[in-house]
């Protein structure tokens, strides 16, 4: 049995997430045994494909260089991997915007059921996932020949990044589906943390009352290191632009610690971010639901609260 985890990635540098997949992948490997194989898709990425030789558990990494992947096209993507597909048992990528893009057709050229966003490895073909925004977790059994899976890199540690000496091995094939074309990126510049790489998470809701009060947010950010988030609630307000929002249908993180200010805790944000190691929630209102995940709380009004507690850092 062989696994195919492809890697996330800008060209430049390979995203963290892709060592929490490669940890799923090692978690299939241990109930049955295989080995376990990167595919590095990009342009000009060589760089990338050298650091997952490095990644542990990695067997052999797979570098298709071509500008035909520079932006990670879903036709193009699904292409490529399906052209591959018959050497696997199973196909992993992390359950990203990029991800969640071309793995669903990729899974419906092979004709297969995807498991998407697991969370635990049971064994060769039995996972679990999160459902009901992740007040449930399911159980899922697939008799399927061939697995397609998207990994919720929260649900595993990563991998160790060093130590490992796989092969890199250069493929040629590179076909463009020419149904789709990349037009431009449009990309929020800051000096911060990505969200989902960030150890320290400081998020701000509908509480904020306006955009300019999130700025109440940046000297704590500043101070600590932290990435600046904000619920869905703060996000549809116009507070913020939508790259910065938790939860369900933003970017789910678990960072080492969350700092949720203003925020009420609906459902659909837990969902993104109850997995932190440690919750803080600030909130004047005592019944609001971030009170039951959290582990330290207070109840204050956050505009008198927020200037005092940058002070004391």
């Amino acid at each position: 049995m062989t696994i195919l985890v492809i890697a996330e990635h800008d060209n430049a540098e390979l995203k963290p997430v892709t060592l929490n997949v490669i940890q799923a992948a090692t978690d299939i490997v241990k109930s049955a045994g295989g080995e376990i194989e990167v595919l590095v898709a990009g342009a000009g990425c060589q760089a990338v494909a050298d650091a997952a030789a490095k990644a542990a558990g990695v067997s052999k990494v797979l570098l298709a260089d071509s500008a035909i992947y520079s932006h990670q096209l879903a036709e193009n993507m699904s292409l490529l991997v399906t052209e591959l597909a018959a050497n696997y048992s199973h196909i992993l990528a992390p359950a990203t915007t990029t991800g969640k893009n071309f793995m669903p057709r990729v899974a419906a050229v092979l004709d297969v059921a995807q498991i998407s966003d697991i969370i635990a490895v049971e064994s060769a073909d039995t996972f679990k996932r999160p459902i009901y925004a992740g007040n449930a977790i399911a159980t899922v059994q697939s008799s399927e020949a061939k697995q397609v899976i998207t990994v919720r890199g929260t649900g595993f540690d990563a991998v160790a990044a060093e130590g490992g000496a796989a092969a890199v091995e250069a493929i040629s094939f590179a076909e463009d589906a020419g149904i789709s074309r990349h037009v431009a990126d449009e990309l929020a510049v800051s000096d911060r943390p990505d969200l989902t790489a960030a150890s320290v998470i400081i998020s701000g809701g509908r509480g904020m009352g306006n955009g300019d009060n999130f700025k109440l947010l940046d000297g704590v950010a500043d101070k600590l290191g932290a990435a600046v988030g904000a619920s869905r609630a703060a996000v549809d307000a116009g507070f913020v632009p939508n790259d910065m929002q938790v939860g369900q249908t933003g970017k789910i993180v678990a960072p080492e610690l969350y700092i949720a200010v203003g925020i009420s805790g609906a459902i659909q944000h837990l969902a993104g971010m109850k997995d932190s190691k440690v919750i803080v929630a600030i909130n004047k209102d005592e019944e609001s639901p971030i009170f039951s995940v959290a582990d330290y709380g207070l109840v204050a009004d956050l505009f008198e609260v927020m200037p005092e507690f940058e002070s004391k850092i």
